[in-house]
């Protein structure tokens, strides 16, 4: 029967005879609709699964399961869901859905960080806006605003996350900011304090000046930024290298002030230059001598304008080590002998020739290598710079001048710093430089290196705590875990991480802010941090801490006499100090796995996840911490399995950003589309790389579902009224029915395989292809003859009703972790019940023994040569000889005589939906039609003979010769059985 019989025969009158058989197809049968209307329904599905709670009758069900925990990366509470959520949500629910219908208990407790600066930041926003100044705001009723801006925005997110059709414990997330939370977050830090890891540290940390704190490396972007570049003279103290200069560059000449040594490499070949001629406008004097690296002496005199130079001699490092050279600024009017100190010329190997002089000027307090060289050789560290980004106020020149300024842009001490170097006589040359500079994430402004007393967890600590198995420090524990207790997808994630870790430093836990857990210490007023009773470790004061905060919250720390309290009559409190920075928000939620994993009813016996899922840069942020949190506190990796994905740009592959206007926002797809076209998406892209989504993409991928839904509604159309009596056992099928059954116990692995893989881009191609190519295209084709017009108990129309049967079984459930909203708009059409769900159900389990590859086999062939029938019968239905291909009866010329045999073996008229076929293995004739990649078949078109029967179309000729006027022999019968 044709693709077009259905329509024909309802719109049907009959013959002259008047003969009307239309009531006695029987055509398909279902109330579900062509059209989704997805955005307007899926709403009701939502209200119905939270009515019969889905969630947690799938939890009752799964009871003595093997858990499978996805601890879910908590989103900050501070605005609304861009598609990064989505798609990463989405990933999520199609694994925790799959999972629990392949047999496991797949628990999903979705989770909020609610402290920290993007939350703080915003009510600080509010307080500028109104003219008030946070400092004179009482920190507790400060930090209640930032808790009712998180709540306000975690009830938003959770609808807007709910909306995408994501399961869960919506009604008992996890937050950090809830009082148990605090209290455990609170208990793991001190764990560092008692254990030793955490001590107290003046060095050179990422310093925002705009939010003044500090900032961990995951809270750093980088983008271009144009900086000042200078080139200055530090002449040695005495006579020394023959009066010439030791030149460096830097791309930051407000450290100038700061600057304490000066460093070269032992390995760089250094010589002796001495300036000629110079153009205008230089400052390079003629006849002043330079020392400068060999390779770049050369740029170092284009930048300085000069038009000639000569190299007297070779500077060894034996000549530049240990000598004394003058601080730029030293004796400079107004500097009122702030820098009439000396300053070392030091080895260093930091130091390279890849750019600059080959010397480096080294300011310990604002760099990493500064600080290192400077704790080397003794060198005194600088606080010139305040918390604001400004100079202190009494530094002579410079004082109160701002590096970075309140609004992000760059303050006055660049120039000021280059000017008063010009005076001085020290600067050599003056240019500018566009390059890679650190910003914070959240304010956007550039950052600095400061110096500042902060706290920190010593990664390399030895650790005597009991928990050694995967090594004695946080790093090698951490590392141990990478490479023997995690599995990384994809796995370049193993080698992204390890050797962030490898070469990361101690972890600053620090932060100079109000909204957070604070640093639960108390500090021996008047003793150093070297001394060894300068941190209180008692565990009675830290038992009363954790049991204040489970009452109360945290900001009980803020609460005045709260020290009085907790220190008791065990200590007097005039001997402590109370710390009042708060903890870093990614050791919040790095400690996540302590109170949802450990500590919740549905979390995992051993407090290790199965798996965290988060985007790429996660590697640095929250995998990073809370792999370094549990490996401090509970000796390994919180987690077992770690899967990434990339970022989603635009249809061009560009960054989505508001001011290009290329942002696509979930909430404005789910109103056109619904959420099944945005969860579809995710569905065909590879996640693992960055993927590309916009208006065409989307309206490809609503085809995608369209030519989908059709599938499936010709399954429910075709099941109508299906009953237990019709079912027909495997073995008693067609070779066409044990055909799709081999196809679909393919599909069971390949299914099970894909989801346990995370491969969800497979899984659906593969359903997709076969669910389009192999039923669409050719099963179902082929089986509308059978199942509109063969007699009700006819072995081929109960075969291929049970055979729909089973794939819709297995379609359903397969596509519902992906769809579920549509999924079960097509369950509950066949299935109505007030109670009942799709995803209540597990994967049928699939016989094995419906593998046949030797029917597989035979298959194959049999629709090669079929593809090469229908494309010879569509040449003639393109020139019209013929409408539909039922008015033809093809010669088919077969080469292979096993091939030839199989087609005897089948109705290959039906197959290839002609009213007759011959197959022979005669020559093919010359003028056979042939398809080139299909050798040693041909195809001799011609009519078929007779008349064409009234009720299935086909032309035969024994219509019209049976009891039932213009039928053939099988409709005739069918008629009858029907009592017509």
């Amino acid at each position: 029967m044709s693709d077009t019989t259905a329509t024909k025969t309802g719109t049907n009158t009959g013959t002259d005879t008047g003969t009307d058989y239309r009531d006695t197809v029987f055509l398909p049968e279902t109330a579900f609709p062509m059209r989704a209307g997805l955005p307007a329904r899926e709403p009701e599905w939502l209200d119905r699964w939270e009515r019969i709670g889905v969630y947690d009758r799938l939890r009752e069900k799964a009871q003595g399961r093997r858990p499978f925990i996805l601890h879910d990366g908590p989103p900050y509470a501070n605005g609304h869901l861009h598609i990064g959520h989505a798609l990463n949500k989405v990933l999520k629910d199609f694994i925790t859905r799959s999972q629990q219908m392949m047999g496991r208990d797949a628990r999903y407790v979705p989770g909020w960080d609610c402290h920290g600066l993007p939350i703080e930041w915003k009510i600080e926003e509010q307080y500028r806006q109104k003219g008030l100044d946070k400092d004179a705001v009482d920190t507790i009723e400060f930090r209640q605003e930032c808790r009712r801006f998180a709540e306000g925005w975690v009830d938003i997110q959770r609808e807007e996350f709910k909306r995408l059709g994501v399961t869960g414990k919506w009604d008992d997330p996890y937050l950090t900011m809830a009082f148990h939370a605090e209290a455990v977050i609170a208990e793991e830090f001190m764990k560092l304090l008692m254990d030793g890891s955490l001590y107290q540290g003046s060095k050179p940390v990422m310093w925002s000046p705009v939010e003044k704190t500090a900032l961990a490396e995951a809270e750093v972007e980088y983008h271009d930024h144009t900086s000042h570049t200078i080139w200055v003279r530090f002449k040695p103290v005495g006579d020394a290298l023959d009066g010439a200069s030791v030149v460096i560059w830097t791309t930051t000449p407000w450290t100038i002030p700061q600057n304490r040594a000066v460093s070269f490499n032992p390995d760089i070949s250094y010589g002796l230059y001495e300036v000629g001629e110079v153009a205008e406008n230089s400052t390079a004097k003629p006849g002043e001598k330079l020392v400068l690296a060999d390779v770049l002496a050369e740029s170092v005199m284009q930048s300085a304008r000069v038009e000639s130079h000569k190299r007297l001699r070779d500077v060894p490092a034996s000549e530049l080590q240990g000598l004394v050279l003058a601080h730029p600024y030293r004796g400079i009017e107004g500097g009122e002998g702030e820098w009439n100190y000396d300053v070392p010329l030091l080895a260093a190997d930091f130091v390279t020739d890849d750019a600059g002089t080959g010397f480096v000027h080294n300011a310990p307090s604002h760099g990493d290598d500064d600080y290192q060289l400077g704790l080397k050789h003794g060198l005194p560290m600088t606080y010139n710079v305040e918390p604001d980004g400004s100079y202190r106020k009494d530094l002579p020149l410079f004082g109160g001048q701002f590096i970075i300024q309140p609004d992000g842009k760059d303050g006055a001490a660049n120039v000021e710093n280059i000017k008063q170097l010009a005076y001085a006589g020290a600067l050599l040359a003056k240019g500018k430089i566009k390059h890679s500079y650190p910003h914070s994430w959240r304010s956007k402004a550039p950052l600095i290196y400061r110096n500042t007393p902060q706290w920190f967890a010593a990664i390399d600590k030895d650790l005597d705590d009991g928990m050694g198995e995967y090594g004695r420090t946080i790093r090698q524990r951490a590392l141990t875990s990478i490479d023997q207790l995690v599995k990384w997808t994809p796995q370049t994630g193993r080698n992204r991480i390890f050797s962030m870790v490898e070469n990361r430093p101690d972890w600053v836990l620090s932060r100079q802010r109000a909204w957070g857990v604070p640093l639960t210490t108390f500090v021996k007023r008047g003793a150093k941090p070297t001394d060894p009773d300068f941190l209180l470790r008692d565990p009675r004061i830290n038992k009363r801490i954790v049991e204040a905060f489970e009452a109360e919250g945290a900001d009980v720390w803020y609460r005045e006499g709260f020290k009085e309290q907790v220190l008791g009559n065990d200590l007097n409190p005039d001997d402590y100090d109370q710390i009042m920075d708060v903890l870093d928000v990614w050791f919040d939620s790095g400690s996540t796995h302590a109170f949802v994993i450990r500590d919740r009813a549905d979390g995992s016996p051993d407090g290790i996840a199965d798996l965290y899922l988060e985007g790429t840069d996660q590697h640095r942020g929250w995998f990073h911490s809370s792999l370094l949190q549990a490996s401090a506190t509970m000796g390994r990796a919180p987690y077992r399995g770690v899967l990434t994905h990339g970022f989603t740009l635009d249809e061009k592959g560009m960054k989505m950003s508001k001011s290009l206007g290329n942002t696509i926002v979930p909430a404005e797809v789910i109103k056109q589309y619904g959420a099944d076209i945005l969860r579809l998406w995710v569905a065909q892209v590879d996640y693992t790389a960055d993927q590309r989504i916009g208006p065409e993409i989307l309206k490809g991928t609503a085809d995608s579902y369209r030519r989908l839904r059709n599938t499936l509604r010709f399954m429910l159309g075709n099941l109508d009224g299906f009953t237990e009596a019709e079912r027909v056992a495997p073995e008693d099928m067609p070779e066409l029915e044990q055909w799709v059954l081999h196809r679909l116990a393919q599909l069971d692995h390949r299914v099970r395989q894909g989801y346990d893989a995370y491969d969800f881009q497979g899984v659906f191609q593969a359903l997709f292809q076969f669910a389009t190519v192999d039923l669409s295209a050719f099963y179902f084709d082929i089986r509308k003859d059978a199942l509109y017009c063969d007699a009700p108990d006819s072995i081929r129309r109960r075969s291929s009703r049970t055979v729909l049967d089973l794939l819709f079984h297995r379609l359903v459930t397969w596509l519902a972790p992906m769809l579920p909203f549509t999924m079960e708009d097509v369950w509950l059409s066949r299935f109505p019940s007030d109670d009942d769900s799709v995803h209540l159900h597990d994967f049928p389990a699939t016989p094995a023994d419906w593998l046949n590859e030797p029917l597989a086999d035979e298959w194959d062939r049999l629709r090669r040569v079929r593809r090469v029938v229908t494309a010879a019968l569509e040449v003639q239905r393109t020139a019209k000889v013929i409408g539909a291909s039922l008015e033809a009866a093809p010669v088919v010329h077969v080469e292979d005589a096993q091939v030839l045999e199989a087609l005897k073996q089948v109705d290959f008229a039906d197959l290839c939906i002609t009213s007759d076929i011959v197959v022979t293995g005669d020559p093919i004739p010359a003028e056979a039609f042939r398809l080139p990649d299909i050798p040693g078949v041909g195809v001799v078109f011609e009519l078929a003979e007779g008349e064409k029967c009234e009720r299935c179309w086909k032309v035969l000729p024994d219509v019209g010769t049976h009891a039932h006027p213009n039928t053939c022999a099988r409709c005739d019968a069918a008629l009858t059985e029907m009592g017509r």
